[in-house]
């Protein structure tokens, strides 16, 4: 088993900032690919971006609307992961939920992953 907790949601106008963490426990992180997907309300989850390890390369996947501005990665040692959000938009306002793959696989789907967060509001005012 795989405990997901996100946090660093909140409020920010556009233009802004903010980083979001996912701290992971339970099972060996290294071990595991990671995304974050986002939900706002009335709409499907959808994928944000993605992150996995080899043992030696890092390996990164963005959705098209966050590419530029979000930024993923990973603390193994603090079995941590981060989303460094600039430029925030409106549209960017929505859950945020990190996941988990025990397959290491940086998949688009919300099928793809096994274990979820609770989820961290972001609200992005215009």
């Amino acid at each position: 088993q795989v405990q997901l907790v996100e946090s660093g949601g909140g409020s920010v106008q556009a233009g802004g900032s903010l980083r979001l963490s996912c701290a992971a426990s339970g099972r060996t992180f290294s071990n595991y690919a990671m995304a974050w997907f986002r939900q706002a309300p009335g709409k499907a989850r959808e994928w944000v971006a993605a992150i996995s390890w080899d043992g030696v390369y890092t390996y990164t996947d963005y959705a098209t609307s966050v590419k530029g501005r979000f930024t993923i990665s990973r603390d193994d040692a603090k079995n941590t992961m981060y989303l460094q959000m600039n430029s925030l938009k409106p549209e960017d306002t929505a859950v945020y939920y990190c996941a988990a793959s025990s397959q290491n696989t940086r998949g688009v789907s919300t099928s793809a992953y096994d274990y979820w967060g609770q989820g961290t509001q972001v609200t992005v005012s215009s």
